[in-house]
């Protein structure tokens, strides 16, 4: 195991790597990760589908961490967790723009991987399962998130994606698969029971209950294209960037690699 030290000379390489990786490779990684997330969300969705309240929602927690998992061992680019690459930036190692350029293109990849999941599923019939019960727990959970107010989106989402780049962070510190779901699972696990907001898996969970809404005929106050992004997609990736990039990278490299000069 890599002490946290260790960690953060570790993620400038990292960082280094992601930067420097081609635009279309990185597009073809987001896609991987999106499709990674959205699954991940769809057995979420699928196993609280029958039950009500917390134990619903502790069920579904306890299945989407194998979305981050598949992410990291596998190999994707996913936007949240590429908020790390602000170290690298930071020790002067990748440019602000090469940082930006990545995000924005694993944010577009992650959102077509996303799309590609939320198509198959609705239009496969997997939201019949259970005599129509996922349909209904999809179509309510993407009027939830339509319907969030602009200011706690943000809040929600800082939360969420300080849990995961902490995640993340700590899956750098393990040196086998096993250390890595076991560093993954929990703050993962937490996010999603306590109801904070990750923009990639909303890349799924809002367009998943538009398109199942449209297919099931069932109407859904608030539950719009217009209200995904204004309401959710905006806020909660101004939020995402700020809790991994600002509360997790920029902290530890404060902490560990600021007095520091690295080549």
């Amino acid at each position: 195991m890599f002490t946290p030290a260790e960690v953060a000379t570790n993620v400038i390489g990292i960082g280094k790597a992601k930067a420097g990786n081609k635009p279309y490779k990185l597009f073809l990684l987001g896609i991987l990760a999106g499709m990674f997330i959205a699954l991940a969300a769809v057995g979420a969705n699928t196993a609280s589908a029958t039950l009500t309240g917390s134990v619903g929602k502790l069920v579904g927690a306890c299945i989407f961490p194998v979305g981050l998992l598949m992410v990291l061992v596998a190999g994707s680019e996913l936007f949240t967790g590429n908020n790390l690459i602000i170290v690298s930036v930071l020790t002067g190692d990748v440019k602000w723009t090469a940082m930006l350029k990545n995000w924005i293109i694993v944010y577009l990849g992650n959102f077509v991987g996303s799309i590609l999941v939320a198509l198959v599923v609705v239009y496969s019939g997997q939201l019949g399962l259970f005599d129509g019960a996922v349909a209904a727990t999809t179509i309510s959970v993407a009027a939830g998130k339509a319907n969030l107010a602009f200011g706690p989106a943000i809040l929600k989402g800082i939360l969420c994606n300080f849990l995961v780049c902490i995640a993340v962070w700590m899956s750098f510190a393990a040196k086998s698969v096993g250390g890595k779901l076991a560093a993954v699972y929990l703050p993962i696990m937490l996010f999603v029971f306590a109801g904070f907001e990750h923009s990639v898996a909303n890349m799924y969970y809002v367009p998943a209950g538009l398109f199942a809404s449209a297919a099931t005929g069932t109407a859904a106050e608030g539950l719009t294209w217009g209200n995904f992004f204004l309401n959710n997609l905006i806020p909660v990736t101004i939020g995402n960037i700020i809790g991994g990039a600002i509360l997790v990278g920029v902290m530890y490299w404060a902490i560990y690699l600021a007095d520091k000069k690295e080549k």
